[in-house]
C-alpha cells in the first residue's frame, strides 16, 4: 500500500491538492502494472476504462492510417495516459497504447473512481483537472502542427520534452512530430550545427 500511497500523493501534487483522507482513497484505487517494452497496454478497438498514471518507463498512443502507424503521444513518468473519447463516451477506443520501455503504470478505473467522487468530492475536482490537463495538451500539439513548420515543432519539443528524444525511437517521434525519418535527420542537423555555433 505504501507505494499506492506515494503514487497518490504525488498524483495529487502535479494535479491537484488533496487531503490526507482524499489522498488515501485514491490509493485505495490504484491498480500497479507491468509492461516491457513492446507490449500493448490497450488494443484500438477495446474501451479505455482506465487512467494509466506512468510511475516509469514511457508508453505511447498511436494509430494506422494509409498502412502507417502515427504517433499522437508519448507519456512518461509522472504522466497520465487514456484515450479521453473512449474513456468519456464508454465507446472502442480507435488509439492502441504501447509500452516503448519497460513500464510501471498505475491503473485508476472509471468506475471505481466515479463511485469513490460520491463521498469524497476532492477526487472529482481531481478528475477535472487530469481531464483538463489531457485536453490543454492535446490542444497544444494540434496547435503545434497547424502553425509551426517543422524546425519549430522539433525545437517546441526539445524546449518542452527532451525526454521524448532522448528516449523514443526516432521514427515514433518523427511520426509525432508529422514529418518524414528524413525530415527529422535533416531538421536535427540544422539545430545542431546552429547550437554549435552560438
Amino acid at each position: 500500500m505504501d507505494i499506492r500511497k506515494d503514487v497518490a500523493r504525488e498524483i495529487a501534487r502535479r494535479y491537484c491538492r488533496l487531503e490526507p483522507a482524499s489522498i488515501e482513497i485514491l490509493a485505495t484505487l490504484l491498480i500497479p502494472m507491468k509492461f516491457n517494452r513492446g507490449d500493448i497496454v490497450l488494443n484500438a478497438g477495446e474501451e479505455c476504462t482506465c487512467m494509466y498514471y506512468v510511475e516509469r518507463g514511457m508508453v505511447r498512443q498511436f494509430y494506422h492510417k494509409n498502412g502507417k502507424d502515427v504517433t499522437e503521444h508519448f507519456s512518461f513518468e509522472g504522466g497520465i495516459v487514456m484515450c479521453i473519447e473512449s474513456l468519456l463516451k464508454h465507446v472502442p477506443s480507435q488509439i492502441t497504447i504501447e509500452a516503448l520501455e519497460t513500464t510501471h503504470l498505475f491503473a485508476l478505473p472509471r468506475k471505481a473512481l466515479f463511485a469513490a467522487i460520491d463521498s469524497c468530492a476532492e477526487l472529482g475536482i481531481l478528475y477535472r483537472k487530469i481531464t483538463e490537463h489531457a485536453l490543454i495538451s492535446s490542444q497544444h500539439h494540434a496547435d503545434s502542427q497547424r502553425f509551426e513548420n517543422a524546425q519549430e515543432r522539433y525545437e517546441r519539443l526539445m524546449r518542452e520534452k527532451p525526454e521524448i528524444i532522448l528516449r523514443a525511437p526516432m521514427i515514433h517521434v518523427a511520426s509525432f512530430l508529422q514529418m518524414t525519418p528524413e525530415t527529422l535527420s535533416r531538421v536535427r542537423a540544422v539545430v545542431e550545427k546552429s547550437s554549435r555555433e552560438k
